[in-house]
C-alpha cells in the first residue's frame, strides 16, 4: 500500500466511505425496526434470536430463526447477508428474513466473520458451517431439511453461490468437502444483485464510468476480502469464473433466480452469471428492474422492490 500523501489520502477516503455506508445501513435498519409492522409477531412469525451454529462463543457464529405459524413441516431458507464481506450482519437484514418467513419459510438468518480481520475463506467457511447446522437442525424448528433454499444479496449472493458450488462440485477445501459429503443440494438459489467475482473489481472502472465513491466501495471489497488470504485457490471467491470455465458439476446445479437493478454497478456480473449457468444446462432466471440501484429490493415500500419480491416468490413457488 502506498505511503505517499496521495496514497494515504486514498486510504483515508476509502475508510471514511466504508464507515459512512456501514452507519447508513445500520441506521436505516434500526429505524425500520421501530415500525409496528417490523414485529414478526404481527405476521404470525416467531423470531428466535442468537442461536449458535458453531459452539465457540463468537457472535459472528450466530443466527436468528424466523418460524412461521402452523405445524409444518415448512420449507427452509438460509439467508446470507450482504455488505461487501466486511460490514453488516444478520441484525441489519431482518427485513429479508421476515419477508421470506411471511411466505411460509423457516428462515435461518446467519452472521459470519467479516474481513479484513477475517479474509477469504473465513466468511464462506462460516456459511458452509451454517448450512451444515441448518440441515441437522431444521426439523427442530418445524422445517423440512429436504426442501432447503439458500439466498443472499450482494456479497451474500456470492456466498450463496459459492456454497452451492461446494454442494455440486467435488473440491479440495475442507469446508467444501463437508458440504459435498452432506449430500444435499439447495432446491433453489436466490442470488440478488450479486458480486460473483471478487478478484479484479477494477474491471468495473474499465467497463464504464462511475463515481469515485462507488468505485472505492467496490475495490475495497477485493482489498479487504482477498488481501492476506492464505487460500491456495480463489475459485470459491469467484464462483462465476468456475462456471465460466465450463467445468461440469458432479451433481446438477439447482435453479437460480438472479434479480438486479439496471442502475446497479454490478449488473454485468448477473448477465455473465445467467449466461454461464445456461451454458452448463442450469435454470437461470435473470430479472432486470429498470432504474434499480444496488440492493433496491431492500426498500420494500417502493414499487420496483415489491415487483422483485413478487417475482422471487413466484420463482420459489415453481422451484423451491
Amino acid at each position: 500500500m502506498s505511503s505517499t500523501p496521495t496514497g494515504r489520502l486514498h486510504t483515508l477516503r476509502r475508510s471514511l466511505g466504508g464507515t459512512l455506508v456501514d452507519g447508513f445501513f445500520r441506521g436505516v435498519s434500526r429505524a425500520g425496526a421501530l415500525h409496528p409492522k417490523a414485529d414478526p409477531r404481527a405476521h404470525g412469525v416467531e423470531r428466535i434470536r442468537d442461536v449458535a451454529y458453531l459452539d465457540d462463543g463468537l457472535p459472528e457464529h450466530r443466527l436468528d430463526v424466523y418460524k412461521p405459524a402452523g405445524p409444518g413441516p415448512h420449507p427452509v431458507l438460509l439467508y446470507l447477508h450482504g455488505g461487501g464481506f466486511r460490514i453488516l450482519s444478520k441484525d441489519t437484514h431482518w427485513v429479508m428474513a421476515l419477508a421470506f418467513a411471511r411466505r411460509g419459510y423457516v428462515v435461518f438468518n446467519a452472521s459470519y466473520r467479516l474481513a479484513p480481520a477475517n479474509p477469504f475463506p473465513a466468511g464462506l467457511d462460516d456459511a458452509c458451517a451454517a448450512w451444515e447446522w441448518v440441515l441437522a437442525n431444521a426439523a427442530r424448528y418445524g422445517g423440512d431439511a429436504s426442501r432447503v433454499v439458500v439466498a443472499g444479496e450482494s456479497a451474500g449472493a456470492n456466498l450463496a453461490t459459492a456454497l452451492t458450488t461446494a454442494a455440486c462440485y467435488e473440491r479440495p477445501e475442507a469446508f467444501a468437502q463437508r458440504v459435498f459429503a452432506a449430500g444435499v443440494v439447495p432446491r433453489a438459489v436466490v442470488a440478488s444483485c450479486g458480486l460473483f467475482q471478487v478478484s479484479d473489481t477494477q474491471r468495473y472502472r474499465r467497463e464504464h464510468a462511475m463515481p469515485w465513491w462507488i468505485a472505492d466501495r467496490l475495490e475495497e471489497v477485493t482489498d479487504a476480502y482477498l488481501a492476506g488470504t492464505t487460500a491456495p485457490s480463489l475459485d470459491l471467491a469467484d464462483p462465476l469464473c468456475v462456471f465460466e470455465r465450463g467445468e461440469r458439476p458432479a451433481r446438477p446445479l439447482p435453479p437460480f433466480f438472479l434479480p438486479v437493478g439496471t442502475a446497479d454497478p454490478l449488473l454485468r456480473d448477473t448477465r455473465r452469471m445467467a449466461s454461464a449457468l445456461g451454458a452448463l444446462g442450469a435454470t437461470a432466471e435473470a430479472r432486470y428492474y429498470p432504474g434499480g440501484i444496488h440492493a433496491f429490493h431492500a426498500f420494500v415500500w417502493r414499487a420496483e422492490a415489491q415487483r422483485c419480491w413478487r417475482d422471487t416468490y413466484d420463482f420459489l413457488d415453481r422451484h423451491g
